[in-house]
């Protein structure tokens, strides 16, 4: 491949910054290089970035044939965040969801490889926080795939979820929580899991990259600490921040708002991330 599709260096070990999707036409303008072929836009998309969410999911699993030639299209270090299908997050109990996760899990997931990152399970707004439900529902989620651990997070919307209950349930799971920078969804930076998993959702049209120096600092010593095994006691919490812990990866999307600034606010955080002294 030419030079726009070698991957960035330095890499962090650790925190991937990345963008939902990779398909957008007004990226065409600000990101893709011109002339380059829609086919080939994840293959490039994935030599910026260091992961990319995939919201496709969420509206039906694609084929095994689809996530192979996703991966095949990737670089190595690269991996996907895939959001579960809305069919199983919408409408019925949790505790009803065992068929519809299998399907999901083991229907083609495995063609992905180590470019298969978390799974997101993204909840309505409309779903309030019911322990009985969620114990059910954690107690279904697979543990692996092919001989890889599975990485679970959820995304919990109903501001019924901020409570010590849930943190609890999903801390005694190892099952992290979504950070969303949100002003419309709760935002819970309580950690309970081995990883790190943060949606940025502020991105402005008139910077170029989406975000002011201020906050891309700030975003960037977020995910330093939360690297490092560090709490980040700033944060919204419903309890206290936890001591420090062994080192984690962490996960960093910039997704919605102003989107077609998304993958340069996501290229200057990753940038900072890896110029960081220490890291």
């Amino acid at each position: 491949m030419n030079d726009l599709f070698t991957p960035a260096a330095p890499r962090h070990a650790r925190i991937r910054v990345g963008i939902g999707g990779w398909t957008y036409a007004p990226w065409r303008k600000l990101f893709y290089p011109a002339g380059l072929l829609q086919r080939r836009e994840l293959a490039y998309a994935s030599r910026q970035l260091r992961a990319i969410e995939i919201n496709g999911t969420f509206y039906g699993a694609q084929k095994p044939a689809t996530y192979a030639r996703w991966a095949s299209e990737t670089p190595d270090g690269f991996v996907f965040s895939l959001k579960a299908p809305r069919h199983i997050t919408e409408g019925r109990p949790l505790a009803q969801a065992a068929r519809g996760i299998e399907a999901f899990a083991y229907g083609g997931l495995a063609e992905l490889g180590d470019r298969l990152g978390p799974i997101l399970w993204q909840w309505p707004p409309s779903r309030r926080f019911d322990e009985d439900d969620l114990a059910a529902f954690l107690d279904l989620l697979p543990p692996e795939l092919a001989g890889r651990p599975l990485r679970h997070v959820l995304e919990v919307r109903h501001p019924s979820f901020a409570c010590a209950r849930y943190v609890e349930r999903v801390r005694a799971a190892g099952v992290p929580t979504v950070f969303t920078d949100s002003p419309d969804y709760p935002s819970l930076a309580d950690l309970s899991g081995d990883f790190g998993y943060a949606r940025l959702m502020r991105s402005a049209d008139a910077l170029e990259t989406g975000y002011p120096d201020e906050a891309l600092a700030h975003w960037g010593a977020c995910a330093e600490q939360w690297a490092a095994g560090a709490d980040v006691a700033g944060l919204p919490h419903v309890g206290a921040a936890l001591a420090k812990g062994p080192p984690r990866d962490v996960f960093v999307f910039f997704i919605g708002s102003a989107k077609h600034r998304n993958p340069a606010a996501a290229m200057a955080l990753q940038a900072r991330v890896d110029a960081a002294p220490g890291l």
